[in-house]
């Protein structure tokens, strides 16, 4: 049925980082917080919430075009 459809069926295995587009960003994420060197559960929150807009928007739909997902299948992308 797949094949029919012109389709090809790829199996992967149980987790890869390829296809998880959070991967990157939590890779990122782990290098500042790093950086940051706060060691207390209020000073990583705080981090955190200083850390968050080095996150664009366009540099999170990348993370999602680098993993193969086709942006019009995200339904809460910015339309900008």
């Amino acid at each position: 049925m797949i094949e029919a459809a012109g389709a090809e069926l790829k199996y992967l295995p149980p987790h890869s980082p390829d296809f998880i587009s959070i991967e990157n960003a939590f890779a990122k994420l782990k290098g500042l917080l790093r950086k940051a060197a706060d060691r207390t559960v209020d000073g990583l929150w705080a981090a955190i919430g200083r850390l968050i807009d080095r996150f664009p928007p366009a540099e999170c739909r990348n993370y999602f075009n680098a993993a193969g997902y086709d942006p019009a299948m995200i339904p809460w992308r910015s339309r900008s």
